[in-house]
């Protein structure tokens, strides 16, 4: 069974999906690619949906408090249903810390495999648990913005609130 709702959050509607194993999908708001549909035939065809507000509770509040800048890193189960290149793409994703970004590049490099910039550039963009897992601190070689399932400008306010949200180094008070 996988566990719908739909829910306001700071950056417009979201939705969020999840099985008695843990949240499995996020759904931006303007988010581009085949959304809930989408994930669902392919990675859950099989399974019935129901609505699941309360099942998705914790989520829900933890997306909105990281939104709200009240929260810099998820405490959830997850059931991220994706190849093993993608889920170890995640992994280094979720060692990215808070406030920081990388390039595709060195995301490739920590991976062990220098040349497979582009499928890592796939990989993030199939990645169903955006801000969850945070594909949006994964930026181009000199830092320029590419692609987000919520669009560049939502990757960008992203960005900014998790740099503001840091101290600068050697900065005390």
């Amino acid at each position: 069974m996988v566990y719908t709702a739909r829910f306001d959050s700071p950056i417009g509607e979201l939705t969020v999906a999840s099985t008695e194993a843990g949240v499995a999908y996020l759904g931006l708001p303007c988010a581009n690619g085949r959304g809930f549909a989408g994930w669902h035939r392919r990675h859950a065809a099989t399974e019935k949906i129901d609505d699941g507000f309360e099942r998705n509770c914790e989520a829900i509040s933890q997306v909105i408090e990281f939104l709200e800048g009240k929260r810099q890193a998820f405490e959830l189960k997850l059931d991220l249903r994706a190849t093993a290149f993608q889920l170890d793409v995640y992994r280094v994703l979720g060692e990215i810390p808070y406030g920081e970004a990388i390039s595709y590049t060195e995301v490739a490099r920590r991976l062990g495999r220098p040349s497979a910039v582009r499928a890592v550039g796939a990989a993030n963009g199939s990645n169903p648990l955006p801000l969850i897992v945070p594909c949006h601190r994964v930026v181009a070689a000199g830092g320029q913005l590419h692609g987000y399932a919520g669009g560049v400008s939502l990757k960008a306010r992203l960005l900014a609130m998790e740099s503001a949200a840091r101290p600068a180094v050697g900065q005390l008070f």
